[in-house]
């Protein structure tokens, strides 16, 4: 039995009131995933304002690069999530167990696999995207020291994928308020006192992301019930496997794809020069504290989706992604428009030059205003992808962003060379994309409905 302590981490998502428990599951998630952002917004602000613009250019210019490479295995992770709630919410202990202990295995050799190819190929692939010479070796030099800590990021993932599975989103929140505050000092103590510009602050967020995952570790390993993990019971069960697979790598498959049109954008970026990369650089991590705001959501869509799917409460999922919609759409025209409000007063944390805060603005006058869209577009992927749906969600991305994208970049952009011409291309992207994904689950909502087990 599970114990009380145990249980008041819980929410239960197939019974009672949705609009509440929505709210207290996505809350921590929220500020979570921002404290995983103040950990890269440490990096850039430290480094942007005591080591140079050329060092604030070189960690921003690997963002686009890494994510294309690790978002096919925190893809799996959702696999785990998806797959872990849904026996979960059927009760099916034994099959929770399994899915937990390949999750884990499956995040450890991941990230082994993904540390040796970061390594490998940091520098040829910061040269395909015409990273400029003045900033490549600082660039070649953080992505390397990212990816050391490779096998640990994952593991958090892969940890914090469970505990959202079965309802426990506050926990990781604790674990990573403690890493956020270790690295925040390491920052500070490697480039101010050591002078160690961005090895320092590659080397601060490896180091605190190992306390977060030492403690998503051991929480897992003191907890009671059917996700207690057992470190000599690590195994690959194939089938769990080709399960997780099934549903995660084409919600990684969709994060690469996006991260391959989005390098695209960043090479497009890296032509106007050092000045601009910095200033995209700041916009974006500026933007990226309202995505994962937003993503939030994303992520409550597809745990609760998940968890009523195997307990055959059909007739919430349509409230959940009603209700998980308006709230994006709230955090995202709040959040979106009130960053743009305060926009220069922001970006001032991250340089001091007003050019780069005059490249910030303009990134942010396109991006912001209509970020909700994007927010909109990825609640209704967590809703399909929750429903067991993986392959769907992917190619209407691949065509609706991806593609569209990569066509813009070779036409509008090179019609006119402009950085405002290149940013259009978000909103109109996530417009166009959100609008076949409710299409989508139009039609797999009715499908389901239509099957015998529907249940009003």
């Amino acid at each position: 039995m599970i114990n009380k302590v145990q249980k008041s981490y819980e929410i239960d998502m197939c019974n009672g009131p949705l609009l509440g428990k929505i709210m207290l599951f996505t809350l921590p998630l929220m500020i979570s995933g921002i404290l995983q952002l103040l950990f890269n917004a440490a990096d850039v602000i430290v480094v942007g304002r005591f080591a140079g613009n050329e060092s604030l250019a070189a960690v921003g210019s690997t963002g686009a690069l890494t994510n294309l490479l690790v978002n096919l295995f925190i893809g799996l992770s959702v696999g785990a999530n998806v797959l872990v709630a849904r026996y979960y919410g059927a009760k099916q202990e034994e099959e929770v167990s399994r899915t937990v202990h390949t999750s884990i295995l499956i995040s450890i050799i991941g990230g082994i696999i993904l540390m040796v190819i970061g390594i490998v190929t940091a520098k040829p692939l910061l040269l395909l995207m015409d990273t400029p010479e003045d900033v490549i070796n600082l660039s070649v030099l953080y992505m390397r020291i990212f990816f050391l800590g490779m096998p640990v990021m994952l593991l958090f993932n892969f940890g914090s994928a469970i505990l959202r599975a079965i309802g426990d989103t506050r926990r990781p929140l604790f674990y990573l308020t403690i890493a956020g505050v270790i690295n925040v000092a390491l920052n500070l103590f490697f480039v101010i006192r050591c002078h160690m510009g961005v090895a320092g602050v590659g080397l601060a967020t490896v180091l605190s992301q190992c306390v977060s995952t030492a403690l998503i570790v051991r929480c897992l390993m003191k907890s009671e019930g059917c996700f207690k993990l057992y470190i000599n019971e690590l195994k690959m069960d194939w089938d769990k496997f080709k399960k997780i697979a099934a549903i995660g790598f084409p919600a990684g498959i969709q994060g690469s794809l996006f991260s391959i049109s989005n390098v695209l954008i960043q090479s497009s970026v890296n032509s106007f020069g050092s000045v601009a990369m910095a200033g995209n650089t700041a916009g974006s991590n500026v933007e990226g504290f309202v995505y994962t705001a937003m993503n939030s959501v994303h992520q409550t869509a597809v745990s609760f989706t998940g968890q009523n799917l195997g307990g055959k409460k059909y007739d919430r999922i349509r409230k959940i992604l009603v209700e998980c919609l308006l709230l994006v759409t709230a955090i995202g025209l709040i959040l979106g428009n009130g960053a743009l409000l305060l926009g220069h007063q922001i970006l001032g944390f991250y340089s001091s030059d007003p050019e780069v805060i005059s490249y910030g603005i303009q990134r942010m006058q396109i991006i912001c205003v209509l970020y909700c869209l994007c927010g909109i577009m990825d609640v209704l992927v967590g809703s399909i992808r929750g429903l067991g749906y993986a392959l769907m969600p992917m190619f209407v991305s691949l065509m609706g962003a991806c593609v569209f994208r990569v066509i813009w970049v070779y036409t509008f952009f090179s019609w006119n060379r402009t950085l405002r011409t290149l940013y259009i291309s978000y909103p109109v992207s996530w417009a166009l994309t959100a609008f076949v994904h409710m299409i989508c689950f139009i039609v797999v909502y009715r499908k389901l409905k239509q099957s015998g087990s529907y249940v009003k």
